[in-house]
């Protein structure tokens, strides 16, 4: 899985206005549809708060993956946000979170949704590029660095 097939410049916020996590997932759901990526905004945040208020998607490192099923997407969508400042997200960690990858996905596809998942927390695991994110000004700045990555890591693979 490439994120970059799947992740549209445009649903890059970079610095989002919300400062807690509700907002937080408010304002990526409302990028995701103005994009035009779902179909029901307020059944989309619906799945995504309740898949929150089951556990924290706040993994850690400063990263937390809200995420959701729900059938106003019809295929894998994704938003990135970075908060202005770190904001608290109940993470496990205990560490206010700096990037922020909202995940949704219809009911049956299941497989999408947990690659696109497995794909983003192996990245992540990358201190040096979890810095270039944290650190990046603009939504334009993180897509192309999350490109540069990926490119690196199908590189390696040959």
């Amino acid at each position: 899985m490439v994120l970059t097939e799947i992740l549209d410049p445009n649903c890059i916020l970079a610095p989002m206005k919300a400062s807690d996590k509700r907002g937080a997932i408010e304002e990526l759901v409302a990028v995701l549809a103005d994009q035009g990526k779902t179909s029901d905004k307020a059944k989309l945040l619906q799945a995504v708060m309740e898949r929150e208020a089951t556990r924290t998607t706040g993994i850690g490192n400063g990263l937390a993956i809200p995420h959701g099923k729900s059938a106003s997407v019809s295929a894998l969508v994704m938003a990135i946000g970075k908060p202005a400042s770190p904001i608290e997200f109940e993470a496990i960690d205990g560490k206010p979170v700096s990037l922020i990858v909202l995940l949704a996905s219809p009911f049956d596809q299941t497989g999408p949704h947990i690659q696109a998942l497995a794909r983003i927390s192996r990245l992540m695991t990358i201190e040096s590029f979890r810095d270039r994110l944290i650190a990046a000004e603009s939504g334009q700045a993180l897509f192309s660095i999350i490109q540069r990555q990926e490119a690196q890591m199908a590189d390696a693979r040959g």
